[in-house]
């Protein structure tokens, strides 16, 4: 028995609104299945699988790397060298995102990038080299979200870090951006801080 959709569930599938389900059959850009007597608009099984396939054929492969500030330049231009090597043998179209900037930034520019061609449905899969390249917190709604939009989020490097090992990074982050709004004494004692927990720790971020 063949399957339709009103215009809310099909829009909701498509990632679009029932607004632009309206445009695009006024255009003629997509006329819906058939239209009841009521003027609902109703779109087929068939519909919906031609154009999440055509989707798919222009969704692409997104790469996203990360540092924290510009004195790791060299390290971001060796994670952009290794990703564009492991993309290229994927054989599938691809772009590299580049962001300077804190884990616990949500404003990063190539974040804020990133989220927009996901939110689009214009990446198909998001490539990190480790998890918190992404973001130090908050990793997991980001992937939740991708998720909504049928994108995969790929870790390359699930190597695990002791508890210890991750808490200091965390800190380090943490004062590390409270301590740019201090000045005289109190920033001087944030440094010293960040100091002694980088002793402790592996701060590679």
């Amino acid at each position: 028995m063949a399957k339709f959709y009103s215009i809310h569930a099909f829009s909701k599938i498509l990632g679009v609104t029932p607004q632009t389900l309206r445009n695009w059959d006024r255009a003629g850009k997509l006329k819906p299945h058939h239209t009841a007597a009521n003027g609902h608009r109703y779109y087929s099984q068939e519909q919906l699988e031609s154009i999440t396939d055509a989707q798919k054929e222009k969704r692409i492969t997104i790469g996203y790397c990360r540092v924290s500030s510009h004195k790791q330049k060299d390290d971001l231009n060796r994670q952009c060298e290794n990703m564009r090597a492991y993309l290229l043998a994927q054989g599938r179209p691809f772009k590299i995102i580049q962001d300077i900037g804190s884990g616990i930034n949500y404003r990063n520019k190539g974040l804020i990038e990133l989220i927009k061609l996901i939110n689009d449905n214009r990446a198909d899969k998001v490539v990190i080299l480790y998890k918190d390249r992404l973001l130090r917190f908050g990793a997991e709604l980001v992937e939740e979200f991708a998720s909504l939009h049928n994108c995969e989020i790929e870790i390359i490097d699930h190597e695990e870090k002791t508890e210890q090992q991750e808490l200091v990074e965390d800190l380090i982050q943490i004062i590390t951006v409270f301590s740019c709004k201090l000045q005289g004494k109190h920033a001087h004692k944030a440094k010293k801080l960040i100091q002694e927990l980088a002793s402790n720790g592996d701060d590679d971020d």
